[in-house]
């Protein structure tokens, strides 16, 4: 299992790096490791002195180990973006591991800042997004071990396990620092939350369905 996983990601890693640039600028030193106690404010992070660059800011443990699918959606992700892993600052990817209980689900979201590619490790995975308006057409398939499938970016998005068993899959993304809106936290968990009026009007629902929903977030 470990062995697959580890297949996968390096597979994954070495063909999206070459389109991994076409949305952040390529970099211009050798590495520019993100220094989080730094307190400059630039578009992505500051960089540490390379003299205090080692190994360990390269690298990243953990991802053959499964996520906690003991939640509401079934599922856990696993993130390796520039906040797990300082050295992948400027170089626009990064990774994630996700597991699924027996129907959990990766409930609709999107990456406003990276195109997703992603593989099935073990189980059957329906995929799909939603195209954008005024069509909205929905583009679905359900994938197995070893299928690939690809989310453009800024589309709403959204994985389920198919199987009676646990499913893990691998994907890559197009920035250090992809991001992540989930529809139903930011429309019905908002801090400060949307007026209830507002979302009965534009979900043509009754005001104490909106209130129910808002509730949970």
């Amino acid at each position: 299992m470990a062995n697959q996983i580890f297949l996968s990601i390096s597979v994954i890693a070495l063909s999206f790096a070459l389109v991994a640039f076409a949305f952040e600028p390529s970099p211009l030193q050798d590495f520019c490791v993100a220094d989080s106690l730094s307190s400059a404010r630039v578009n992505g992070q500051a960089c540490k002195s390379p003299a205090s660059v080692g190994a360990s800011d390269f690298s990243f443990s953990g991802l053959h180990l499964p996520g906690n699918t003991s939640n509401p959606n079934g599922s856990k992700v696993t993130p390796v973006t520039v906040s797990q892993l300082p050295g992948l600052n400027t170089l626009g990817i990064s990774m994630v591991r996700i597991d699924y209980a027996p129907w959990g689900i990766n409930p609709p979201h999107t990456h406003p800042r990276a195109t997703e590619i992603l593989t099935v490790v073990e189980g059957s995975i329906q995929v799909g997004f939603v195209t954008s308006n005024p069509e909205s057409a929905l583009v679905t398939k359900t994938l197995q071990k070893g299928d690939v499938f690809v989310f453009p970016v800024g589309l709403v998005h959204f994985q389920r396990n198919v199987g009676n068993g646990n499913a893990v899959v691998i994907a890559a993304l197009s920035s250090q620092n992809p991001g992540v809106i989930t529809v139903a936290n930011a429309v019905f968990g908002s801090n400060p939350a949307i007026s209830a009026d507002i979302l009965a009007k534009a979900f043509q629902v009754d005001k104490s369905v909106v209130d129910q929903l808002q509730a949970k977030f």
